[in-house]
């Protein structure tokens, strides 16, 4: 490009020196087309248990070289048998391959890394042509991130008797991934998958479906066993049918938010267990503390890596006033010396989008952009004839809500604007729906920190973008999905607990998702007859004690002036308690979302005394407590006071843990140290059981909290009186109003407003199997972690079911700081 241009046959060294002009050092596509010509001259079907499969009467997919629009290969348009094959074979292989030791796991693991890095060369040729990316990152990149996850989980698999000890596999992972890196990202799913024991059918992208396929042939060349790893190709409404299917246990899918959203919505109320990581829209956040030339060489990277297609690309670029000109300046001086080549030609800074389609949707955003008065800056070289390219963009003069700056353009765009302070940059920064990565560049490491902690996402790096390690998990907060692909945060995403097996729920098939939770009140009650006391030796009517709402620290009457009987097990009413409605839904979640940033910078150790003072408080009013649920559940005052001294007991655990799950220093390739931050969901909804009133309220409310959430709870719908009277323990704890906002009434009708609320970031629902598939499902509106009970009940009283690592894995999600070094030994 303009001063990096390719240097002529007669120029001398010393010219060459002067000029900077380049050659070009192409890299032959012989292997690529040796193996195709192997395998029926590039008749690609699918590879399943072992053995290359193309079932008769199936339409073919022509792929394509995005650098010259030629076809390279034919491969098959699967059906809905094809599914059915390839998901029986994983689930007759699930049954040996599950039972091996995770030591002969390992094994296997680890020849597939040792073969993959015996085909080095040929997959990082296959990979680029696919794609369209440059060789030079397919090779430099892409691959050895490959092998690294292989290497790595096979780590996990040695050691998961004793690092998972308490988990066991899922069953068939039914694998979903996109084209931007079509095979890095499908070893992100298969290494942990197979490492803890499951069994993997994967659907790659439409258009890049050939290093899967070679992999697939690979796992087999390394001894893996028939049915273990299983891939099959079709178009995209293909993956609908695989992740629908029955006996698929659990979905991992990377792409678009808006698939995402429709594989949640379709999955809902199923049993399937899912992690979705989806889009993004990256801030940079430039200080005028940071080294602005090293800035410029990682913006670059950050945005024009892989033609801009990366799901992280540091496509928002966010500059302090101070220095934003310089910056705009020696970016735009950098731009004019990008090479953009073939995708062959390993002196290339970029290549081809992978498809014409791609190329067009990117020029339209490009072009709104211009007419709604933005600055578009191009390098003035040609670039190459053929082939779907797009030169490198930057685009400035935009605001905070133009199109370009709020939706992903998925292609070598940056968009840029400045700020004033440093607030006011990571308020932009966080001026986003979505959360998957961010990159801070101060020279300054306290800010720097404290950048990162304050930026919602992911992945925050400092002085660097996109860096990944199969030891450090990646994935979102928000409208970029949950669970994480790397490190042992990502082996969580193919487990379950060991007491656990998945469900299988039974939803009557005229269930309407729209008449869910429409009930609003109870019905009232005129026979209740007042309770007396004697006084002076007169009977006279008790002072009657009203249940109320509870949030922002206070009492609450409901909003629509209703009350609803509790009855106990006798069918006497022992009290009202108050009707609440989705006004009272409001109030509660702004009460909750308003405490939670102080909450959140709460110290852990302060965190932990306030519930060991819960279970103080509580203790002091044992009796009472057992008496009334002995009152209003019918059991033995004995079985009471046991569930009453279970509840202080979980207190105390929950109190134990407060301060020590945070975080950990993560073992990655990065010269320097990637730091593993446990943080909260944010605000959080929950629905009680009725099984055990008192202790599943406080097992479900207390993880919560410790993790510095912010809690909407909904207690037993029939026993809500324990809950209720735990108002006076937080009042009496030292806990900040509305860290525990308490909402009496219909479950399900306070279920529908608590999930369907955008500032509610997680919903835990334990009721009926109908209410699940609701809360699933609209919980794809902003995509907020869910986890539900299908209907199924579990015993509170049981540790393994009622305590332990599985309430930490829902009630945080993990970032990953990554803080280069280099300032000393640089070399």
């Amino acid at each position: 490009m303009a001063a990096s241009t390719q240097a002529k046959s007669g120029d001398s060294v010393a010219e060459i020196f002067e000029s900077m002009s380049y050659g070009p050092a192409p890299e032959s596509p012989e292997a690529a087309k040796k193996w195709l010509e192997d395998h029926s001259n590039g008749n690609l079907g699918h590879f399943i248990n072992n053995q290359w499969m193309r079932p008769e009467g199936r339409k073919a997919y022509e792929t394509r070289y995005p650098a010259t629009g030629e076809v390279m290969a034919s491969t098959v348009q699967g059906t809905q048998e094809d599914v059915d094959t390839a998901v029986a074979a994983a689930k007759t292989a699930f049954g040996s391959w599950s039972k091996l030791s995770g030591h002969v796991r390992a094994r296997h693991l680890y020849s597939i890394a040792r073969h993959v890095q015996k085909h080095q060369r040929l997959i990082s040729v296959i990979e680029a042509m696919d794609n369209g990316k440059t060789i030079r990152e397919t090779r430099d990149c892409d691959i050895p991130l490959v092998v690294r996850h292989f290497y790595h989980h096979a780590g996990w698999a040695e050691l998961m008797d004793t690092e998972m000890q308490n988990w066991k596999p899922i069953g068939v992972v039914g694998g979903i991934v996109p084209w931007n890196f079509p095979l890095m990202l499908l070893t992100w799913k298969i290494c942990p998958a197979l490492a803890m024991g499951n069994t993997v059918v994967l659907k790659p992208a439409t258009y890049t479906r050939l290093s899967a396929l070679l992999l697939a042939e690979i796992c087999a060349e390394a001894g893996l066993p028939p049915g273990v790893f299983n891939v099959v190709t079709g178009p995209g409404s293909f993956g609908s049918l695989l992740a629908m299917h029955p006996d698929v246990d659990k979905v991992a899918f990377t792409g678009s938010t808006q698939v995402g959203q429709l594989l949640r919505r379709a999955t809902a109320g199923t049993g399937k267990k899912i992690s979705l990581e989806l889009g993004g829209k990256s801030p940079i956040v430039v200080f005028d503390s940071a080294d602005l030339d090293s800035t410029v060489e990682g913006i670059v990277d950050a945005i024009w890596f892989n033609q801009g297609q990366v799901c992280s690309a540091g496509s928002r670029l966010l500059v302090q006033e101070t220095v934003y000109e310089t910056v705009i300046s020696k970016l735009k001086e950098r731009l004019t010396h990008f090479r953009v080549s073939d995708t062959l030609d390993k002196s290339g800074d970029m290549a081809a989008l992978v498809d014409e389609s791609q190329r067009k949707t990117v020029e339209q955003y490009v072009e709104e952009a211009r007419k709604q008065g933005a600055e578009i800056f191009q390098p003035s070289a040609p670039l190459p004839t053929k082939g779907c390219y797009y030169p490198p963009t930057l685009i400035t003069k935009v605001s905070s809500v133009s199109k370009v700056m709020d939706e992903e353009i998925f292609g070598p765009v940056l968009c840029a604007m400045p700020f004033r302070t440093a607030k006011e940059g990571l308020a932009l920064g966080n001026n986003t729906r979505y959360g998957l990565g961010a990159s801070v560049w101060t020279e300054n490491l306290p800010l720097a920190l404290e950048a990162a902690m304050t930026l919602k996402a992911g992945s925050v790096w400092i002085n660097c973008h996109n860096q990944f390690d199969a030891a450090a998990g990646f994935g979102g907060y928000r409208e970029s999905g949950y669970g994480r692909d790397g490190g042992k945060e990502g082996l969580f995403e193919y487990v379950q607990p060991k007491w656990h097996n998945r469900a299988y729920p039974k939803v009557d098939p005229k269930f309407d998702l729209k008449k869910f939770g429409t009930s609003v009140m109870g019905l009232p009650t005129l026979d209740n007859q007042a309770s007396m006391v004697n006084i002076s030796g007169m009977l006279t009517p008790a002072v009657d004690h009203t249940y109320k709402l509870y949030y922002g620290g206070k009492q609450a009457r409901p909003d629509q002036a209703h009350s609803r009987p509790v009855v106990n097990n006798s069918g006497k009413v022992i009290t009202h308690v108050a009707d609440g409605n989705r006004k009272d839904v409001r109030n509660a979640v702004e009460a909750a979302f308003k405490a939670a940033p102080g909450w959140g910078k709460r110290a852990a150790f302060n965190r932990s005394q306030i519930v060991y003072y819960m279970a103080e408080n509580l203790e002091l009013r044992r009796e009472e407590f057992a008496a009334k649920l002995a009152n209003g559940t019918g059991c033995s005052l004995d079985d009471a006071t046991r569930e009453v001294d279970l509840s202080v007991q979980r207190l105390f655990y929950w109190g134990a843990l407060a301060d020590k799950y945070g975080g950990t220093v993560q073992e990655t390739n990065l010269y320097g140290a990637t730091l593993k931050i446990h943080e909260p969901m944010g605000v959080v909804g929950i629905a009680c059981p009725d099984e055990s009133p008192l202790l599943g309220f406080v097992s479900l409310f207390a993880p919560a909290v410790v993790r510095a959430n912010c809690v909407v709870i909904v207690p037993s719908e029939r026993f809500p009186v324990s809950a209720l009277d735990f108002y006076q323990v937080f009042d009496t704890s030292d806990l900040p109003g509305g860290v525990v906002n308490i909402l009496t009434g219909n479950r399900d009708h306070l279920t529908k407003y608590i999930t369907e609320h955008q500032n509610v970031q997680a919903m835990w629902y334990f009721g009926s199997a109908e209410g699940a598939k609701f809360v699933e499902t609209m919980s794809a509106e902003n995509l907020k972690r869910t986890w539900v009970s299908y209907g199924e009940t579990r015993d509170w009283s049981n540790p393994a079911q009622g305590q332990g690592e599985e309430f930490l894995y829902h009630a945080c999600q993990v970032k990953n700081i990554w803080v280069p070094m280099g300032d000393v030994f640089a070399n």
